[in-house]
């Protein structure tokens, strides 16, 4: 073999070295990166640039690389801001036993359910109040057909109106009441353990906040309610 041969020979192995050298520096160098720029590096193809033009060192630089994060940023916000505030406890309901409840002997049953329940009586007294006082009541439902028949039933006997106090009482009142027709309401509820029939629902319930402030106004003179403090209100609320 010439010199000449042999020369170009042995720059051949040394080149493949210097390939095989260059692919195991390159892949000792990803085992150093992060996930996210690993597969960065490989789309931008790193590998094929080592093999080209390998370092001149064999062990990944040990200077500082800037690292581009793709994940958002924690909230420097606190993380302990306060609940939302409880709603107020002195929020008032009317309620009334009609005249099937009071005839039926519900009054303290139904007196208990809300007691019970942790809710406060403002004011209470058992009247029969008259056709004109019913038809303001209920001056929401006078264009319907049952109106006639719903004055005459509530003016049939005697009503036992009240008014209770605590935190959300106008929803939780309706919830304990339960459902308008009692054939849909809960077992549990006031009309589900004492009602069938939609036309003797036993009790009546304000259905919105608004509201029950007008029907205690119409059922109740200002110094008829009861302003006091529960021996059981630090037992039921946790804050005021």
């Amino acid at each position: 073999m010439s010199d000449a041969a042999a020369a170009a020979a042995q720059d051949d192995e040394t080149l493949k070295s210097n390939r095989v050298a260059s692919v195991g520096l390159a892949l000792i160098f990803l085992l150093f990166l992060p996930p996210w720029q690993l597969i960065d590096s490989l789309d931008k193809g790193v590998l094929n640039s080592f093999v080209s033009s390998p370092p001149s060192s064999c062990l990944p630089s040990t200077t500082t690389t800037t690292v581009t994060s793709y994940h958002t940023p924690l909230s420097t916000s606190s993380s302990t801001e306060d609940p939302e505030p409880p709603k107020m406890s002195t929020e008032r309901t009317f309620i009334a036993i009609k005249p099937d409840g009071v005839q039926r002997g519900l009054v303290g049953p139904i007196l208990s359910r809300f007691e019970n329940r942790g809710y406060k009586l403002v004011a209470i007294k058992l009247m029969t109040p008259g056709k004109a006082h019913l038809e303001k009541h209920y001056a929401d439902l006078a264009g319907k057909p049952f109106f006639p028949g719903l004055i005459e039933y509530m003016n049939s006997g005697p009503i036992c109106a009240m008014v209770w106090e605590g935190r959300d009482a106008v929803k939780t009142g309706r919830v304990l009441l339960g459902a308008t027709n009692p054939l849909a309401s809960a077992p549990g509820t006031i009309r589900g353990d004492f009602a069938i029939d939609v036309g003797r629902n036993v009790c009546h319930g304000s259905d919105s906040v608004e509201n029950a402030e007008k029907e205690i106004a119409l059922w109740f003179k200002p110094e008829d309610l009861v302003s006091y403090k529960a021996a059981a209100f630090d037992w039921v609320y946790e804050k005021a």
